[in-house]
């Protein structure tokens, strides 16, 4: 998969490449028609700000220098999988037990096949999205065991949930991707339930979406039922699915998430490399040194799906988080990795690959001021820092062990305003209003103007939570909280929802594979 260049990046409505016939091609206007009507946004954001660069090129240096030194004298050690080993000892890596030293430069040289940008196709193309460049795609939180809501509180995911969720984002115009595990569904076994997880994503919803990473059979089957979806020459030439894969930090790749990382490239599909460096447990206390050890980690982890398939995409991903050192209870969307984000953003484009950070991070236990507060630190140094793809981007709640239905629409709703904050300030004879000047008297206001008239449907982000009445109408309405109106707001999305259509032979061959594969084998649940 070679590079797009700069020049060629597709625009959010005209992705470059022509899907393949079976993908369902349901059309729809992108402009709000009236207030009952579904609002399509864009397929992904083309940001109209500049990234942010906090640190000068002295201090990259040594970071840089730091994890060159961590991956050549340290190492990172590669367990349970000999053929990952394989892999760096014909590329001319010191291996020892599991142990893996490279070379000085050697990481940069193996991803230099790396993609810095590409497409990942949806079923509907309408939905396809780009990663990497200027581009950035909001994905819902992943990976967390519970669900909550104001009317069942905390409870164990389940199938009809994680299914919940889907149409949720399918629903969300400011959410541009299906995601992954939005939640586990407990409800089914262990080692079947990645089958109806990737079945859903394909059934209700035509966005992109991710695949099970929990084993490498998993990983495969997850890219089986996208050949399925796709055609096995379209996935072949193309990236059609994602697949989050973990370090066990610090320094320690396990051969469950080296093994599927591998399957992804080996099918030309990305996998996203991610360290968990939780400050003080998993990486140092110090945030420079934290940073400089994601990097060797992801690097590291990039360059093994180069070495099993040179051009496959890659995404460099990294997850800072911090701790409270007097508990040890994990904290999210504090500032130390918040600003750490705004760095590992210089550092991927210095590596020239597509990022995934951050995302709305809290440690808060309920839909509250502090689970935005935390949210909107988080998600600002992502956008901020040029992330491309930001998984976590709505639901996050409780340290990401419960994906909350009000959390999830509160951050769908910050989403559509950050749509409207990375457009920038548009100059141009509209904006600049010179026939509104012309038209409006000193001392008189522009409400009824022409000008108003015009452009009063585009001007400004509508929410669709937020409660912006006088306190006399709020206080006669209920006197609702954000956290409410969130709850009525959820439920109204899925009493609305319709399922995307989808072929009715597509649809008949995926269920027969996950009905097939689950008969192959016995229920584990754990």
């Amino acid at each position: 998969m070679s590079d797009i260049d700069s020049t060629t990046l597709p625009a959010p409505h005209a992705p470059s490449t022509e899907p393949p016939a079976r993908a369902n091609r349901r059309s729809g206007g992108r402009e709000r028609r009236d207030p009952k009507a579904r609002v399509y946004g864009p397929a992904y954001i083309t940001r109209a700000i500049p990234t942010y660069d906090v640190m000068g090129e002295e201090n990259l240096q040594k970071i840089e220098a730091t994890a060159e030194r961590i991956l050549c004298e340290i190492g990172i050690d590669v367990r349970d999988d000999d053929a990952a080993l394989d892999l760096f000892r014909k590329s001319g890596a010191r291996v020892d037990g599991m142990r893996v030293r490279l070379q000085p430069g050697q990481v940069h040289e193996i991803l230099k096949t790396a993609p810095s940008s590409f497409v990942q196709h949806a079923r509907n193309p309408a939905h396809n999205v780009l990663i990497g460049g200027t581009s950035v795609v909001f994905s819902p939180a992943y990976g967390s065991p519970f669900v909550m809501d104001l009317d069942k509180g905390r409870r164990y995911g389940t199938l009809e949930d994680f299914q919940n969720f889907i149409k949720l984002a399918y629903n969300s115009p400011w959410l541009h991707h299906s995601g992954g595990t939005v939640c586990e569904p407990t409800d089914v076994p262990v080692n079947k339930r990645h089958l109806d997880m990737v079945y859903s994503h394909m059934r209700y919803s035509d966005k992109a979406y991710m695949g099970s990473i929990t084993s490498e059979q998993r990983a495969e089957d997850s890219i089986a039922m996208s050949r399925i979806l796709f055609g096995e020459q379209f996935v072949d030439e193309h990236c059609v699915i994602l697949g989050n894969v973990n370090v066990n930090s610090p320094l320690l790749w396990d051969g469950t998430m080296t093994k599927s990382a591998r399957a992804y490239a080996r099918a030309n599909q990305a996998a996203i490399i991610v360290p968990f460096i939780l400050g003080g447990a998993m990486g140092p206390v110090t945030n420079a040194g934290a940073i400089a050890q994601a990097h060797a980690e992801t690097l590291f982890g990039c360059a093994i799906t180069q070495l099993e398939r040179p051009g496959a995409p890659v995404i460099y991903g990294n997850f800072l988080s911090s701790m409270s050192l007097r508990s040890g209870s994990p904290t999210f969307g504090t500032p130390e990795p918040a600003i750490g984000s705004m760095v590992v953003g210089q550092l991927a484009r210095r590596a020239k690959l597509p990022l995934r950070c951050a995302g709305s991070f809290t440690t808060s236990k309920l839909p509250d001021a502090q689970a935005m507060e935390e949210s909107v630190m988080s998600m600002l140094s992502a956008v901020h820092c040029g992330a491309n793809f930001i998984l976590h981007s709505a639901g996050f709640l409780d340290g990401l062990l419960s994906m909350s239905y009000e959390k999830f629409m509160l951050d769908a709703d910050f989403c559509g305003a950050l749509h409207s904050y990375l457009a920038g300030v548009v100059v141009d004879d509209n904006t600049l209003a010179m026939d509104a000047f012309r038209e409006v008297t000193p001392g008189g206001h522009y409400l009824g103007s022409a000008h108003t008239m015009a452009n009063y449907t585009t001007a400004f982000f509508d929410s669709s939570i937020s409660d912006n009445t006088p306190f006399e109408s709020w206080n006669e309405s209920g006197k609702t909280d954000a956290a409410t109106r969130a709850n009525a707001r959820w439920k109204q999305s899925l009493a609305e929802y319709e399922a995307p259509a989808i072929d009715a032979g597509v649809n008949e061959a995926l269920c027969d594979f996950v009905a097939r594969t689950k008969a192959a084998m016995p229920d584990q649940w754990y």
